[in-house]
């Protein structure tokens, strides 16, 4: 038995041993992939192959990603407008290939500034091509940089313009016997409209017409500016018109009306590319293609460690630490703290893209922006696409403030939602009942209502965090809490009406910004900077080493399914923000009537609204 004892000790330590070496190899192996160098780059057209959104901070992956999922892709603002720039003076890049059959979207604002790359690349004398199936507002805005689009024969030009429908909800929550209890203050404060209504108010529908129309102005004017001879009133006001005068051909219509430059499928699209770029490429590629992920991987510095301190406020602003793609309060501000502490840096841009969030959260990254200021550190803030309540709380710490007219902005008020559920208990047969110590013990009771001590307690908090508001804007726009007033009450403002009001100092985008600080910081043609923001960890790099961020490869990509995804990337967003409203802190700075800077992301959630009342009832 000693010897059969011995040899299994002995089999034992040998299968250890070799999983202990396999663990050692797999995890080596990980880190040289990790840590690889980008493959050489050789010379061709960058491939701009768009099969996502353009977002200022994409989420952070999840192991859903590698095992497969149906989230898009999100490509980084900033990455894409630093390879163009690259490019444009990079002999190995002789053109550059906008596909966009799969991309989704992004802000007015992030496509305008990726709009501008796309020109200085044009105005370096290389050429940029653009290609689609079904060209919606936010794709064609992007593609009218090009010096050539092109149009697939069955696609279409479908542009349509700002505007559409929202839910709402109250007739639902009535059957359900849900009670939402809203506690507001601002006459524009719509957010909370579709818990109390089943439409729109005339002082919301004022309001939304007014920031559409702009918005309208402000998207047609740049594509004139862009392709002067396109007939882009015809398309938005009779599209149908014009489709008929070409006999029914969406494609030859969208030419007629000089909004597009060649008709063709991929094959001749991929013969131009490969015209322009040398050739075809290796292993049956049609073309020599510079690979975008490996261009930004060789071209793009990462960290960079100027004196020039960048912070990104993107997405929903929140308690707490959170990673990319949502403004987590705790970890903005502990990253604004470290940089002015320890890192040397002499001046902070803040880009602000989020429509609000947490009250809490946004005072938590103004006391650190504040606390930079009490150090003699400048602060500009470079709003995006949207910036509007929290969005706008979190901007007020600026010396200077840029937006473009394209932003949305103000959202200037402060509300408050307790769903509550007497009514569903009643249509279920269930009784609540208790006993008080005190008038406010066991509220807000969410089983009966609040009591109206818990109301006027709640109410009395928005309030009083509505009158902060204004006085910190107050303050840092040099007025009164009076005058603030008349021009917030939750309306929310284009980024060319902001600048009249004086809640925006000057048009610009975030080269302005970082030239405003160095100035301010009198840092003299310094103009480096350094991301604050934290680091992926390995398990980051992990997913994203594992992600294939081109499995999604089923998606329809003809010109009408390019058009519905729209209605459907809109509902998905309205339930998600619905959900986070009533799951979320009490009293909050947000801006739910704002445009969406991107298609809904974060969390893989079951968004339908059985999910959401379950949600809400247990």
């Amino acid at each position: 038995m000693k010897f059969v004892r011995a040899i299994w000790k002995l089999l034992v330590g040998i299968k250890d041993a070799l999983v202990l070496l396999l663990l050692i190899l797999f995890f080596g192996g990980l880190y040289g992939v990790l840590s690889a160098k980008p493959a050489a780059v050789r010379e061709g057209v960058l491939d701009l192959n768009l099969n996502g959104s353009v977002v200022e901070q994409p989420s952070r992956r999840e192991w859903a990603d590698v095992a497969g999922s149906s989230r898009s892709q999100e490509y980084r603002l900033r990455d894409l407008v630093a390879a163009l720039d690259k490019a444009k003076d990079d002999s190995r890049v002789k053109a550059v290939a906008i596909d966009l059959d799969g991309f989704t979207g992004g802000g007015a604002t992030a496509i305008g500034d990726l709009a501008d790359a796309v020109r200085r690349v044009r105005s370096a004398g290389k050429p940029v091509v653009a290609y689609g199936v079904g060209y919606t507002d936010d794709s064609y805005a992007l593609a009218s940089a090009a010096s050539e689009i092109w149009l697939n024969p069955l696609g279409g030009v479908l542009i349509a313009g700002p505007g559409g429908s929202n839910l709402y909800f109250k007739g639902l929550l009535d059957k359900l016997g849900v009670t939402a209890n809203v506690y507001r203050v601002g006459t524009y404060k719509s957010a909370v409209e579709p818990f109390i209504r089943n439409d729109m108010s005339p002082e919301a529908r004022q309001n939304y017409t007014a920031l559409d129309q702009a918005r309208l102005e402000t998207w047609k004017q740049e594509i004139k500016q862009a392709r002067p001879k396109a007939n882009v009133d015809l398309f938005l006001t009779n599209m149908n018109g014009a489709v008929a005068a070409a006999g029914g051909d969406m494609a030859k219509a969208a030419l007629q009306a000089g909004l597009i430059d060649r008709i063709g499928d991929r094959r001749a699209f991929e013969s131009r590319l490969a015209a322009l770029g040398g050739g075809a490429g290796e292993r049956g590629s049609a073309f020599k293609r510079v690979n975008l992920a490996s261009y930004v991987a060789d071209v793009v510095d990462r960290k960079p460690t100027g004196p020039i301190g960048i912070v990104t406020v993107a997405g929903m602003i929140v308690d707490g630490k959170a990673s990319g793609g949502t403004a987590g309060g705790d970890t903005i501000a502990l990253q604004i703290e470290d940089g002015i502490r320890n890192k040397g840096v002499k001046a902070l841009v803040v880009r602000v893209d989020s429509p609000g969030g947490s009250v809490l959260a946004s005072e938590r990254i103004r006391q650190a922006l504040l606390e930079a200021k009490a150090r003699k550190i400048p602060v500009v803030v470079s709003m995006g696409s949207v910036a509007a309540s929290g969005g706008y709380w979190v901007s007020t710490p600026a010396n200077f403030i840029y937006a473009e007219p394209s932003t949305i902005t103000g959202s200037i008020g402060v509300f408050g939602v307790l769903p509550s559920f007497q009514g569903t208990l009643q249509k279920l047969g269930l009784g609540a009942d208790g006993v008080k110590t005190t008038p406010l013990s066991g509220e807000p009771d969410l089983l009966k209502g609040p009591s109206p001590e818990a109301s006027r307690l709640i109410q009395t908090g928005v309030e009083s965090m509505y009158g902060r508001f204004l006085g910190i804007v107050a303050a840092s726009r040099h007025k009164t809490p009076q005058q603030i007033d008349q021009i917030a009450q939750g309306r929310v403002w284009d980024g060319g009406t902001a600048r009249q009001l004086g809640l925006v100092d000057g048009f610009g985008g975030m080269s302005d910004a970082i030239a405003k600080a160095a100035q301010l910081a009198n840092l003299g043609d310094e103009r480096r900077v350094r991301y604050l923001e934290p680091q992926p960890s390995f398990r980051d790099q992990l997913i994203e080493a594992l992600a294939d961020s081109e499995k999604d490869s089923t998606v329809p990509t003809d010109a009408f399914s390019m058009m519905a995804r729209q209605p459907q990337q809109q509902l998905a967003s309205v339930l998600a923000e619905v959900r986070s409203i009533m799951s979320g802190p009490s009293i909050q700075a947000r801006c739910l009537e704002c445009p969406a800077v991107a298609p809904a992301r974060g969390e893989q959630r079951d968004l339908s609204l059985l999910a959401m009342l379950k949600g809400w009832l247990f």
